[in-house]
């Protein structure tokens, strides 16, 4: 993961020389990220102000690790302080969260939104930010889970007062606490039970080298979410969405005007997750809510994990989990909440067979609640039909007289996290204003091109046979035999001599074989190819991607061409292209099946002179070397002594000392 270490003491060195903010601004470069200039300005008065404040006490050589990237996660955080306690030398953490705030006022009545006056979108308070950092980081790292008392939390405002700055929601505790310079006198006393003066760097050891905990699907953890309420750790905007659906339901009780939450976000920013812990905190108050999509595999799949942890008997997942063409009928305000996932899979009208509603499909979903949620991103739209967009659901809460509350999501969870990973297939595809690049590595996701679909076979049969899920996937460019024949599907996708079926299509396919919804989660999904339509919405840990001769590449550029397609949404048996906008939907299909895996993706194209430009962007030296999830580190014997040592818990300090 990405850090910039260093200690208070050097943090004002560089801020003396005038290299600070480029130091910090060259290493995130260098790893991936783009640097804005609002975030230089960040550096160069908030880091400073800190640095500063700690050498005046005496704790300029405690290690500062700037900027660390959350495991799993492109978030940062901006400083995390390591260093030991003053008597049994225990590794102890201060997660740090920078603002250059001096005044904002409360959003909402529960306090976790704020208002200021530089923006009109709601900002979340920074002490709920650090509290999730800190939730996240022990959630994740074996060796915090260990002794989650080591992680403390604080929101240092140094420009604020505590009367300019609402104070933090309830309950306190040590992992959201508030610093402004008028509540100074507590913080030398904070800072010399929490830290000795004198650096030890076992403990920045231990956290930069702690194995990260293996990360579970998004399906897996909903199951445990839906029957025992753990809940997924929302960041940042993640929260602020969910904070917004919260207020929009106090409103509704309150006989106020109807709000419209839309929250829109990449693949893997963490929508699904937002939409879940909606779901299931409304649930448990007795609300009336929906979970809706417009995939039949998504949908079958959370009604098939909800009925494995069913909330309480008399509630059938079917009706809870449904589809958006399932809400024409339904009484206006009808439900508290609807939560529209996937809802760029929108379509134009609602139809059942012959029959087509008056009414367009978001109009209906917006009339069935009195909060309706949507969550989508506008580029995973691949079929004709499909209409959702932030500005379709917009203007038409707009037109109903709606207000609507817009959340964009930015930080990437799938794909290792990597956010230099997300822009080179945009890149790539040509869904970016530049060329596509040629890949530099990351240490946090695995990218390879594969020199056959025999290897990209044999690797991921050997990680899916490790406990690691991996599923291969490609475009929609052969024929597809609809019914199992001799109880086998039919070897369909053929590559030179290698053939394998597609997913089964029939609801009840050969023994052993899932149905189509069910292909990307059901152990015997491996050793069938999924399409778009039963890859999109779903994750695993290693993904496999067969470009088919849809998307290649002519004169140093992809092209698409639709006539290679052989899907009957988009072309028909005679061959015509029936899709307005092909280009689009070929490219798009390919961003959703490039950002499924969680740890890394294998590529191959069936076109050679594609398969030869991406050699070029895909250096061989990447393609060396065992196959691991990135970031995760073995451990050793667990003997004491050393950087490694165990230690004891840490017993949190009394939360009075911080009011």
């Amino acid at each position: 993961m990405s850090v910039y270490q260093t200690t208070p003491a050097r943090i004002l060195e560089l801020a003396e020389a005038g290299r600070l903010v480029d130091e910090v601004s060259a290493h995130l470069v260098a790893t991936g990220y783009s640097v804005a200039e609002p975030e230089r300005r960040s550096w160069r008065s908030s880091l400073p102000a800190l640095a500063r404040h700690l050498c005046e006490m005496g704790f300029g050589d405690l290690d500062a690790l700037v900027e660390y990237q959350l495991p799993r996660s492109s978030h940062r955080v901006d400083v995390i302080l390591a260093g030991a306690e003053p008597l049994s030398m225990r590794p102890a953490y201060l997660v740090v969260e920078l603002k250059q705030w001096s005044t904002a006022e409360r959003y909402d009545d529960a306090g976790y939104l704020l208002r200021a006056p530089w923006t009109p979108k709601p900002l979340l308070h920074p002490s709920a930010q650090v509290e999730a950092y800190c939730d996240y980081l022990v959630d994740h790292l074996e060796r915090l889970r260990e002794w989650p008392e080591a992680v403390h939390g604080m929101a240092y405002l140094h420009n604020a007062t505590a009367d300019s700055i609402p104070d933090r929601p309830q309950p306190r505790t040590f992992r959201n606490m508030l610093y402004t310079p008028d509540r100074a006198d507590r913080f030398p006393g904070y800072l010399a039970a929490r830290f000795s003066p004198v650096r030890d760097g076992r403990a920045a050891h231990r956290l930069l080298h702690s194995p990260v905990r293996q990360s579970s699907r998004l399906l897996e953890t909903a199951a445990d979410e839906v029957g025992s309420r753990t809940h997924f750790v929302l960041l940042d905007e993640q929260r602020e969405a969910y904070e917004l659906v919260r207020r929009a339901v106090r409103w509704a009780d309150a006989g106020r005007c109807k709000r419209v939450v839309v929250v829109s976000g990449g693949p893997g920013t963490g929508k699904s997750a937002i939409a879940l812990d909606l779901f299931v905190d409304l649930l448990r108050e007795g609300r009336r809510v929906n979970h809706a999509t417009g995939s039949k595999a998504f949908t079958r799949t959370l009604q098939l994990y909800a009925r494995q942890r069913p909330l309480h008997p008399a509630r059938r997942s079917d009706r809870l989990f449904k589809y958006f063409m399932n809400f024409a009928d339904t009484r206006k305000d009808g439900l508290d909440v609807l939560i529209c996932d996937e809802s760029h899979r929108i379509r134009e009208r609602t139809t059942r067979g012959d029959w087509r509603s008056s009414r367009p499909q978001v109009q209906e979903l917006i009339d069935a609640a009195k909060v309706p949620v949507f969550l989508l991103d506008d580029h995973q739209t691949v079929r004709p039909d499909e209409v959702g967009s932030v500005d379709v659901i917009t203007e038409a809460a707009e037109r109903l007289g709606f207000e609507v509350d817009l959340v964009t999501l930015g930080a990437q969870f799938r794909c290792g996290g990597s956010p230099r990973y997300e822009r080179w297939v945009r890149c790539l595809l040509g869904l970016e204003n530049a060329d596509p690049h040629r890949w530099t590595g990351d240490e946090n996701f695995r990218l390879d091109l594969v020199d056959s679909p025999e290897e990209m076979e044999s690797i991921l049969r050997r990680l899916d046979g490790q406990g690691e899920t991996a599923r291969i996937s490609a475009g929609f460019c052969w024929p597809w035999t609809l019914q199992s024949r001799n109880g086998r599907l039919a070897p369909d996708v053929r590559i030179g001599g290698w053939a394998r079926p597609w997913n089964a299509f029939e609801e009840h396919p050969p023994p052993g074989i899932p149905s189509s919804s069910f292909w990307a989660t059901d152990p015997g999904g491996f050793g069938q190819v999924g399409c778009i339509y039963t890859a999109q919405g779903f994750e695993y840990h290693w993904s496999g991607v067969i470009m088919g001769p849809d998307l290649v590449v002519r004169g140093g550029r992809f092209v698409t061409r639709p006539g290679e397609l052989r899907d009957p949404k988009l072309v028909s048996r005679d061959g015509r292209v029936r899709a307005k906008n092909p280009d689009r939907l070929i490219r798009n299909t390919y961003k959703v099946l490039l950002t499924r895996g969680l740890y890394g993706t294998f590529l191959y194209s069936v076109d050679p002179e594609t398969q030869v430009f991406l050699s070029r962007l895909i250096p061989a030296s990447g393609r060396r070397g065992p196959v691991v999830a990135p970031g995760v580190r073995r451990t050793g014997s667990g003997r004491a002594g050393g950087a490694d040592a165990q230690p004891q818990r840490i017993v949190g300090f009394p939360t009075e000392n911080w009011g």
